[in-house]
């Protein structure tokens, strides 16, 4: 796909939209479909689009393996966080309205945090996975 010109034109003008997409469901998904599963898969496809368009070498340039796999522990640190300070702060595992003075506010805080736990970590392991089937026909061809 080096070659195509068009191809890669379009794709530098939708891997962007892809991106502000995946950000957009992440940010809205209390509010109507979409949360930390889906922005982590959109954003995860995002990155994959650019491996196919450009190649995987280039790929790995922009998100390395080493980030991938700090993304899915960082990912279950954050929502395991999230549960951590609830207890902390005197109420149980992942109880939000503990989180503020006003117990909306802390719900809303607490499920935007674990969405974005969800989010790194699945937008890791759809990378990941993507990583290690694109490594398998290297080894495939030797």
């Amino acid at each position: 796909m080096k070659n195509d010109l068009i191809l890669r034109v379009v794709a530098k003008l939708l891997i962007p939209f892809i991106l502000l997409f995946a950000l957009y469901v992440q940010f809205h998904g209390d509010f109507g479909p979409g949360g930390g599963f889906q922005a982590g898969v959109i954003l995860a496809a995002g990155v994959i689009f650019y491996a196919l368009i450009f190649g995987l070498s280039d790929a790995r340039t922009v998100v390395p393996e080493p980030l991938v796999e700090s993304m899915m522990a960082i990912g279950v640190l954050i929502y395991a966080g999230v549960g951590v300070a609830g207890l902390l702060m005197g109420g149980n595992y992942l109880d939000y309205f503990v989180l503020d003075h006003d117990a909306v506010h802390g719900e809303h805080r607490g499920i935007f945090w674990v969405e974005v736990g969800v989010a790194t970590t699945v937008s890791g392991v759809m990378l990941k996975i993507f990583y290690m089937f694109a490594d398998r026909s290297k080894v495939d061809e030797e």
